[in-house]
């Protein structure tokens, strides 16, 4: 666990992938951010969340007036929160808006839909990169909503380049990269360079909640997402 910014009132950290937000209601032993925290501090409050297969910033209180400002901060989208995404296919351009409502999948438990009827819920993107077969772009969430960024990103035919619930792949091999220039041996078999969803919760801005300024955090990229990323840059230009 990295932590990013601590003071008397709240810490923010860098949440690993593959860790759950907070403990898993039907197994408690599930590797879990608020326990971590709980065994260095005395008073940890829950401010906001990420799905476990997505890295990077996540705020957590101290106090009760610090979960209390900070909870209202994000309730009245007050908070910028900016992830970097990594989609399917190219983004031809350069911004754009996602206003779209958002609901659970009417038969299929755990996954949500873009729908008329869904909550209000507004992503605003801009692309840091194209290649070949993908784009990174920046995503930032006016709105807080489940699977939020993969939910749109899906709605406008760019899933994330991994995403086993959305996408059209739960891993990403090298060979899907390098394609005619990928050579394995006869005897081995191929490691994925990505086996997670491709999103990392990269920025984060909000007000302090007991000095009144501004307070903004970066989390830097985890190994995996930097090497699929120098790969890309290698070879799928």
């Amino acid at each position: 666990m990295e932590i990013l910014f601590e003071d008397e009132d709240l810490v923010v950290v860098n949440k690993p992938a593959g860790v759950l937000s907070i403990p898993d209601r039907f197994n408690a032993s599930k590797p879990n951010m608020l326990t971590q925290l709980k065994a260095l501090y005395s008073n940890v409050f829950v401010v906001h969340r990420l799905d476990a297969e997505t890295s990077g910033i996540i705020c957590f209180a101290k106090n009760e007036q610090a979960h209390q400002h900070l909870n209202l901060q994000f309730e009245h989208r007050a908070v910028e929160k900016i992830y970097l995404a990594l989609t399917d296919g190219r983004i031809v351009q350069d911004t754009g808006i996602i206003d779209a409502g958002i609901e659970p999948h009417p038969t299929l438990k755990g996954k949500m839909i873009t729908s008329k009827r869904g909550k209000p819920s507004l992503t605003l993107f801009q692309v840091t990169e194209r290649f070949k077969h993908f784009t990174l772009v920046e995503a930032n969430l006016k709105t807080g909503r489940t699977h939020q960024v993969r939910v749109h990103f899906a709605s406008i035919g760019h899933t994330l380049a991994v995403d086993a619930l959305y996408g059209k792949r739960a891993q990403l091999f090298l060979s899907e990269v390098k394609l005619n220039r990928f050579n394995l041996g006869k005897f081995q078999e191929e490691r994925p360079i990505m086996n997670r969803t491709t999103l990392h919760a990269h920025r984060l801005k909000l007000r302090h909640p007991k000095q009144e300024k501004e307070v903004e955090i970066t989390a830097p990229l985890p190994k995996d997402f930097k090497a699929l990323l120098q790969q890309l840059e290698k070879w799928g230009k």
